[in-house]
């Protein structure tokens, strides 16, 4: 069973990745671009380019896992930041995979 412990760490690669990657592609990819150690137990989150499909690496101490989820409608939010990857807290993992964006938008006033 798979689950999310506060000290779950959960990593969204800013870039798009080739989602045709199975477990080795995207494996080696953790270790070469995000300089992180596959088996750690955290969370590893890619996008494809049009962003309506999600893959996640993750290994839970017997193997490796690899989820998929596709969109019929609409794209994932688009994530900001510097560097290759930007850290997420589980419940914002939780509105990314539901499709709901976590930021807010530029600020409103009502005149």
């Amino acid at each position: 069973m798979l689950s999310l412990s506060p000290a779950t760490r959960i990593f969204v690669a800013l870039e798009p990745v080739d989602l045709r990657r199975g477990f080795n592609g995207l494996y080696t990819w953790v270790q070469t671009m995000l300089q992180q150690e596959p088996t750690s137990g955290h969370w590893f989150v890619f996008l494809n380019k049009r962003r309506n499909r999600l893959k996640i690496l993750t290994y839970d101490g017997s193997g490796l896992w690899l989820l998929n989820k596709r969109l019929e409608r609409g794209t994932y939010a688009a994530l900001a930041g510097e560097g290759q990857s930007v850290n997420l807290r589980p419940e914002e993992l939780t509105l990314l995979l539901h499709g709901i964006e976590s930021t807010s938008r530029r600020p409103w006033h009502r005149v």
